[in-house]
């Protein structure tokens, strides 16, 4: 047998169980590969994040579509792109993050980027993610899932790629939906709601009606198509569009729930490669997004009374043009780029129930906002021996505009340059330097609430990070590990202020270091032991104004697990889990954050392959049914509150029993 099996190393207790295998690590990042293989029990590729890299965080926010943070930064300060492509969620709640709109079912790998490392896509301050999908073969593939699990959820997905010589083809689909989870107290996403109504009546009206309390919690189907054209024998059309429709996705601690969730995301890009012995390649894309999300009160307490039976109604379109050229000259290999792009961003607030404009405040929760962004990019990488380096760098000029308010225009200067030493062929250690913008986005700069009072600040100055990375890996016959350290400044952190009226996103000086540990020990032939933590601290320079409180909010605490793995045959694996979190008090309590006990759970799975075209894994998820929170409840997503008391935390589900089924040829 293979004695280095490829397991997590580094989860998140979540819904389901490990189920991301990760490739060998490269310095500044981390891939995972053979996701759609893999992640094989739900479309949420938040969740297969959070259990496959240890800097990633998850915040939970349904069943599905939930979101991730990087080394506790999240929103705009990581970047997402897809195949290259840039994709933005239209709600201003965070319901619909960008990676939610690609489901690991197509998905082949993904890079994690942790620091910002990465000059071809705008606004990686603090990390990003590279999502790449499968691409079409020349040879007939295909592949079949079924999936079925506690609360009702269903799973089918199907791939099928083939081709010629001329033209190859994918098409890769999926359908899943799921009642609501139970908590470890047995309660659905309605009852945690009704429990906190009971101890704080004021919250009420956020509720379940009667007749909506056992719906579903989501339903979503997603469609890819690829057609790759080979126009010479080194020149390519690529062509790709990729579709999404989720419905009544339910949202626990928060104030709406998602009436749909639509989005589309198309293609079209040309590559010639060999141009000549030193233009290695070129390659231009352009590509287009938009995605619609109206979110409502329609199934709560509050849409009885008419001043609050509402529906913000969301829409955004993302496009853009890129053009990248690779060199190799004399061993130095040099990318040089030019990116554009432009992004819409419209809302509005309407009666769910006439369908007209609100009567009170203002009916537009974001007018018209358009930001354009044009940048060039370089990048060059070269090894010496047993030393390597990577320089990078990337030039940004920015304007946002909006209906009524002033325009901002925004400029700057990233780089970063990451160096190797190789003691020998088994350890490594690795140096980095890098600087980083990213500039504030509609919600924050024009966001208004349905009562007309601003939460946005339109005066707000883009972020700069300037951070140090440094770390020591070690892959040997008898053991591979990784410790990795950081520490980063933040100028102009956007962050916001629960104790203004309004204009509550404002602009502060702060510092965030920690440390990751990876690791996997070779037992035998047959057992590997994982293990791997996390920790992070984050602290602003001074306290907000009238606030006390220095501690930065998003800061998840020390977090790690270990797992036993036993290859009991070839490519069939069992794997006992604990994966654990240290007490959440390390928080800021004057923006909305509360304290989180320390939890500890246990999953169980099985992946047993029956034979090359089929196998099938059986698993449980939180084996002794655990009650616990794992995201806190920072005041910067509008969340369910009552008066003075702490805003509605959301469980993790308890204990969840799985099975998948997997056909291939």
């Amino acid at each position: 047998m293979n004695k280095i099996i490829p397991l997590s190393m580094i989860a998140i207790a979540s819904l389901y169980a490990n189920e991301v295998e990760l490739a060998p690590i490269s310095i500044e990042s981390t891939v995972i590969t053979e996701v759609s293989q893999n992640a094989q029990v739900s479309a949420d590729l938040a969740d297969a994040l959070s259990k496959s890299v240890p800097s990633i965080d998850m915040n939970r926010r349904s069943g599905i579509a939930n979101d991730v943070y990087i080394r506790g930064q999240k929103r705009d300060n990581i970047s997402v792109d897809v195949d290259g492509t840039k994709v933005c969620g239209a709600c201003v709640n965070r319901m619909d993050p960008p990676i939610s709109h690609i489901i690991t079912n197509q998905i082949d790998e993904i890079e994690v980027i942790e620091g910002p490392y990465d000059v071809e896509n705008m606004g990686t301050l603090s990390g990003g993610v590279k999502i790449k999908t499968k691409q079409p073969t020349k040879e007939l593939h295909g592949s079949v899932d079924f999936g079925y699990g506690s609360w009702n959820y269903t799973k089918i997905g199907a791939t099928i790629s083939g081709g010629n010589d001329t033209v190859r083809v994918l098409v890769s689909g999926s359908s899943e939906s799921s009642d609501q989870y139970k908590d470890g107290n047995g309660d659905t996403i309605a009852q945690q709601i009704d429990k906190y109504a009971t101890l704080n009546p004021a919250a009420a009206g956020m509720k379940f009606k009667s007749q909506y309390k056992d719906m579903q919690a989501y339903k979503k189907k997603s469609i890819m198509a690829k057609a790759f054209v080979n126009v010479t024998d080194n020149q390519e059309l690529r062509l790709s569009v990729t579709k999404n429709k989720s419905d009544d996705v339910l949202y626990g601690n928060s104030k709406m729930d998602a009436l749909y969730d639509d989005s589309n995301i198309y293609a079209v890009e040309y590559n010639i490669k060999n141009v000549s012995d030193i233009y290695k390649n070129i390659n231009l894309k352009y590509y287009y997004s938009d995605v619609d999300h109206p979110m409502a009160t329609k199934y709560r307490m509050s849409s009885n009374m008419a001043a609050m039976d509402n529906t913000n109604h969301l829409k955004t379109t993302m496009q853009g043009l890129k053009l990248k050229n690779n060199f190799d000259i004399n061993g130095h290999k040099l990318l040089i780029g030019l990116d554009g792009s432009k992004r819409t961003w419209d809302g509005n607030y309407y009666n769910t129930t006439t369908g007209l404009p609100l009567a009170t405040g203002n009916s537009k929760s974001i007018d018209d906002a358009v930001t354009r962004n044009g940048a060039i990019f370089a990048k060059l990488d070269k090894e010496y021996s047993s030393f390597g380096f990577s320089l990078g760098a990337r030039y940004d000029s920015s304007k946002i505009t909006h209906a009524t308010l002033d325009s901002n225009s925004y400029s700057s200067f990233g780089a970063n340059l990451m160096t190797t030493y190789n003691f020998d062929k088994e350890n490594k250690v690795f140096l980095g330097f890098g600087q980083a913008s990213r500039i504030p986005d509609a919600r924050e700069l024009y966001f208004r609430s349905s009562n007309g009072s601003w939460s946005g600040t339109s005066t707000l100055n883009q972020t700069t990070n300037r951070e140090l990375d440094f770390g020591y890996e070690a892959d040997n016959n008898a053991f591979k590990v990784k410790v990795k350290g950081f520490y980063s400044k933040l100028s102009d952190y956007i962050y916001y202020h629960k104790g203004l009226a309004s204009n509550n996103f404002e602009n502060i000086d702060a510092t965030v270091y920690g440390a990751e540990l990876s690791a996997s020990v070779y037992a035998t032939d047959d057992i590997t032991v994982d293990m791997g933590a996390s920790y992070k601290k984050g602290e602003k320079d001074k306290a907000l104004s009238g606030q006390t409180d220095k501690d930065l909010a998003d800061m998840a605490p020390l977090r790690g697990n270990i797992a036993l793995n036993y290859e009991y045959m070839t490519n069939s694996i069992a794997t006992a889990e604990v994966q654990a979190s240290d007490k959440w008090d390390t928080i800021d309590s004057d923006n909305g954050e509360q304290v989180l006990d320390a939890w500890a759970v246990m999953n169980l799975k099985v992946k047993h392959s029956v034979n090359k075209n089929f196998n099938f894994t059986l698993g449980v998820n939180n084996l002794f049914d655990k009650t616990y929170a794992m995201n806190n409840t920072y005041a910067d997503l509008i969340l369910i509150t009552a008066g003075s008391a702490d805003i509605m935390l959301m469980n993790e589900p308890g204990r969840y029993v799985y099975t998948n089924l997997n056909f291939k040829f």
